[in-house]
């Protein structure tokens, strides 16, 4: 009963009823709120692409507009009831959603929004100055309505109707293809690589916006008995849009909000004067400002309360027994390949990366592929998937030709991937992540009236794929709240959803955790007994002990294949790969100990608590960092590092204790204030600006008292040689470089490196802990890592997190001598003491 009071349809029908007796208290006209209920479904109807497909636009009028001419129309030659016309609109409606769809949905962005309002504008012209058919400016007027001749049968039947739409819309959410369109609303990349067609689903959730709205339309076309060309004008072309921004674009009944606000502020405002805008306007902008979560937004930040209302919460009931994670048996021949590439090349312009590379992968076979970063691995994987079509050269997967063929296509033959930069849901749950995974490869995928969450049999592969990876326990997690490490484990997990015959694993264990890396080895190691895995990875040593296979990639080309021994002692493999001996730094810790405690400390976390949505992560939490200090965060994956670091930056709000920089109290702060006072942030997984090369995304971060440009080209010469490049065509190396050397450019006392190490070949670790080194004693530094003995050589002293507690603090010699002590908190098992 109390799931039924809280049903937002209800909820809506109550506030439309208790606008209608109040309109009747104080002798309003009740088409004031006719007009909020017709208004209500055009946002929503818009809501349907803006909030759930992740499409915006801003002429979505054109069908507001024609159906009101479509209506009219019928009314007017022969249609005998209101009913029928209006079935004549939503089918007209569809049909030029159809055509609009197929013109404008190749397009993205601006361009996609930019042309819907074209549309709307043109059929504004043709409506205006076609007065022999439309009435030009007078418009078609003397609309007859039989059936509901009077305002209130109006009235009534507006609402009952609106209300029954609003239902449909909120079936369609909870769908298998409402919950698709929400996957792809947050990563389009990632749900083609699940197999969904997105061009399909994008123009399904447009076609299907068209009849929403056209029933809006045909309405409003029967309340004002009558057909007008201002409806299809730019001045109107925004007003859906605005209405759910207004009213909340991340909740259901933003468009009701929005709805009301919007039209009872024209109506008492135009009573006050025909510029009723220059008052209106400066009223929304003002309330975009202090609320950009719209009218809802505001409510429920007034409760403290961060949640969308697109879909109710929860998810299924956890089974009392989790069933085992069983790959799906396929019937594949290991003495026939199952992927041949034949001569593959890739070129930028006059970049090359590929150079006619000739693989074959075998099923029942884990097949490593190892390369320096930069060799152009990931690149192999994309043209493999078809995000990148090759310059030249053959793809043959199981019999197929799949050189030309599109993602979704290829995916659908038996392929799967994960990414080397996490690609997930972030705006869903974790269990929603893998659930939508799940039913990729099912043909419920487009069902759009039972509840995706009524499949058990879906349900159960799901609670299972979580269970594999260790995540059971935050199925009802948002996305976005999980440390690096479970959104690294939650993408391998989506990646296994689909019961692929060839994996792709584009470094899966990067960002784990050593007993983490130990539970996801196995996986693979188990997976490849049934499937084919082509793995990249650059844990060397996992690599070689796991691998049946493994071939080597440089500069594009494929210098080595063969079995694991035979790869580690070519000489070849061992110049291009690791490079030379790891680079001790040139100051080691020891001889800083007695000199570090003498100095003031640069940053002082007192008792902080912090967290997500009301979950703490972090209890009583204080950690000191002294001036030109490196000091580094330990933990298991979970435990709050990243977490810390965002509440020193200011990212995530401090619910108790305090930072403070120097003698400057910072907790509070906003993020961009703490990085003037000079604290910088090399955040995980980047976070470089794609789009613009390396010198303008060290530019950006350029201010007076920072690094110049030629200190950090002689830190890091490979940026010097890149630095007409575009950030999106780095390595992973030279991205992290290219973001270690952005946050130098900022005059920093004090710089936090999230995960400096991810993903790096270990030539490439020993160039940036070279630099790292040498930068220690000018910056104080902060250094998150699941590899300890990588950092602890690099650093004076080390924190150890546990449940978001400190649970050791001392010096790093200490902490690197101490066998059983890195064992107990971090899951490190060294070799002697095995």
């Amino acid at each position: 009963m109390s799931a039924m009071v809280r049903h937002p349809v209800l909820l809506a029908v109550l506030v439309l009823l208790g606008l209608s007796l109040l309109c009747v208290a104080i002798g309003a006209p009740i088409s004031l709120v006719t007009q909020i209920a017709i208004y209500t479904l055009y946002g929503a109807g818009v809501c349907l692409l803006v909030s759930y497909t992740g499409l915006v636009p801003f002429g979505a009028s054109v069908f507001f507009g024609c159906a009101t001419y479509a209506t009219a129309f019928a009314m007017l030659h022969g249609v005998g009831n209101e009913i029928v016309a209006l079935a004549l609109a939503i089918v007209f409606s569809l049909l030029l959603a159809a055509v609009i769809a197929a013109i404008i949905l190749r397009r993205r962005g601006l361009y996609f929004s930019l042309l819907t309002l074209a549309f709307s504008q043109i059929a504004f012209e043709v409506a205006f100055k076609w007065t022999e058919v439309t009435g030009g400016e007078n418009g078609l007027q003397g609309v007859p309505r039989p059936l509901f001749a009077d305002q209130w049968s109006f009235h009534i039947f507006t609402v009952i109707t609106v209300a029954a739409g609003l239902g449909l819309l909120w079936r369609l959410a909870h769908s298998p293809f409402g919950r698709s369109l929400q996957a792809l609303r947050d990563n389009e990349q990632r749900a083609q690589s699940l197999g969904y067609d997105t061009f399909r689903l994008k123009f399904a959730s447009f076609v299907l916006m068209g009849g929403f709205i056209g029933y809006s339309g045909g309405l409003l076309s029967l309340m004002l008995r009558g057909a007008y060309a201002d409806n299809l004008s730019w001045q109107h072309a925004g007003d859906s849009l605005l209405m759910a921004v207004l009213g909340g674009v991340h909740h259901f009944l933003g468009p009701l909000w929005g709805a009301i606000a919007f039209i009872l502020l024209e109506d008492r405002l135009s009573a006050l004067t025909e510029s009723w805008w220059l008052i209106f306007a400066p009223i929304v902008i003002l309330f975009a400002l202090a609320s950009p979560e719209g009218i809802q937004g505001l409510a429920f930040r007034l409760r403290r309360r961060t949640d969308w209302t697109l879909t109710r919460g929860g998810i299924p009931a956890r089974p009392e027994k989790i069933g085992p994670y069983l790959a799906a048996h396929t019937q594949l021949d290991p003495s026939k390949p199952i992927l041949t590439v034949r001569k593959l090349n890739k070129r930028f312009g006059s970049l090359v990366v590929a150079t006619d590379v000739d693989l074959e992968v075998h099923p029942h076979r884990l097949h490593s592929l190892i390369g320096p970063n930069g060799a152009g691995k990931t690149t192999f994987f994309n043209m493999l998937t078809g995000i990148l079509l090759p310059s030249s050269g053959t793809i043959i997967f199981d019999g197929h030709d799949i050189t030309s063929l599109p993602v979704h296509r290829r995916i659908r033959l038996g392929l799967s991937r994960s990414f080397q930069i996490l690609s997930v849901f972030p705006n869903l749950t974790t269990f929603e992540n893998v659930r939508v995974a799940v039913q990729a490869k099912d043909k419920c995928r487009w069902g759009l009236w039972r509840d995706a969450y009524a499949y058990d049999d879906l349900n159960d592969r799901t609670w299972s794929l979580l269970a594999a990876v260790g995540l059971e326990d935050h199925a009802g997690d948002a996305c976005a709240n999980l440390s690096h490490g479970r959104r690294r484990l939650l993408e391998i997990a989506i990646s296994l959803a689909t019961d692929a015959r060839l994996l792709l694993l584009d470094e899966p264990l990067a960002g784990l955790a050593e007993v983490d890396r130990q539970v996801v080895g196995a996986l693979i190691r188990k997976l490849a007994d049934t499937h084919a895995v082509l793995l990249i990875e650059h844990d060397i040593d996992r690599v070689l002990a796991l691998s049946d296979r493994i071939s080597v990639l440089h500069q594009g080309r494929l210098i080595a294949d063969g079995a694991p021994a035979e790869v580690a002692a070519n000489p070849d493999v061992v110049t291009a790969y690791l490079g030379g001996e790891r680079i001790a730094p040139s100051l080691m810790p020891a001889e800083r100990e007695a000199s570090s405690v003498a100095v003031a400390p640069i940053l002082a976390v007192e008792k902080v608590r912090a967290g997500y949505a009301g979950s703490m992560v972090l209890e009583d939490l204080s950690m000191i960092v002294h001036e030109g200090e490196a000091v580094a965060l330990l933990g298991r994956n979970g435990v709050g590092k990243t977490t810390l670091l965002r509440a020193i930056t200011g990212t995530v709000r401090c619910g108790g204790g305090s930072i403070r920089l120097g003698d400057a109290d910072i907790t509070g702060a906003r993020s961009y204030e703490i990085n003037r006072k000079g604290i910088s942030l090399v955040p995980e997984g980047r976070r470089l600006f794609p789009n613009l090369t390396v010198l303008d995304n060290l530019r950006l971060a350029m201010r007076q008292g920072g690094a110049s440009l030629d200190e950090v080209f002689a830190l890091f010469p490979k940026l010097a040689v890149l630095q007409r490049s575009k950030a999106e065509n780095l390595s992973g190396g030279e991205r992290q470089m290219l973001a270690i050397a952005r946050a130098l450019m900022v005059p920093a006392k004090l710089i936090l490196l999230d995960e400096p190490f991810e993903g790096l070949a270990p030539a490439i670790v020993n160039e940036v802990t070279e630099a790292l080194a040498r930068l220690r004693g000018r910056v104080a530094m902060v250094i998150v890592e699941h590899h300890a003995e990588a950092v602890l050589p690099l650093v004076d002293r080390a924190y150890v997190l546990v449940n978001g507690r400190v649970a050791f603090e001392g010096t790093a010699k200490a902490l690197a001598e101490d066998a059983e002590l890195q064992a107990r908190l971090l899951g490190i098992v060294h070799s002697e003491a095995a």
